[in-house]
């Protein structure tokens, strides 16, 4: 199961530098990084390294199988991110 960004992303990049696998996105330097809400994790990508969880000190990722009954849907929002790509 992979991790996923919810809601509470603050895009604060922590998870970013921390990510072994380059599976959050946009980073800094990415065309649309100032036009998205939050930051995303490429399920086909992360190594459920956990590492990204905790660098981030808002709370804002959880294991795909752990995620809060209102945040759901972040899954699918994070895999719907990198469909187009």
């Amino acid at each position: 199961m992979p991790y996923v960004i919810t809601d509470k992303c603050t895009m604060d990049l922590r998870c970013v530098d921390a990510c072994a696998s380059d599976a959050i996105h946009p980073r800094q330097d990415e065309s649309d990084s100032a036009e998205v809400k939050q930051l995303y994790i490429n399920p086909q990508e992360c190594m459920e390294c956990a590492v990204c969880a905790t660098e981030c000190a808002f709370s804002a990722i959880y294991l795909d199988s752990e995620l809060p009954s209102g945040a759901k849907q972040f899954a699918a929002v994070n895999a719907d991110y990198f469909a187009d790509k």
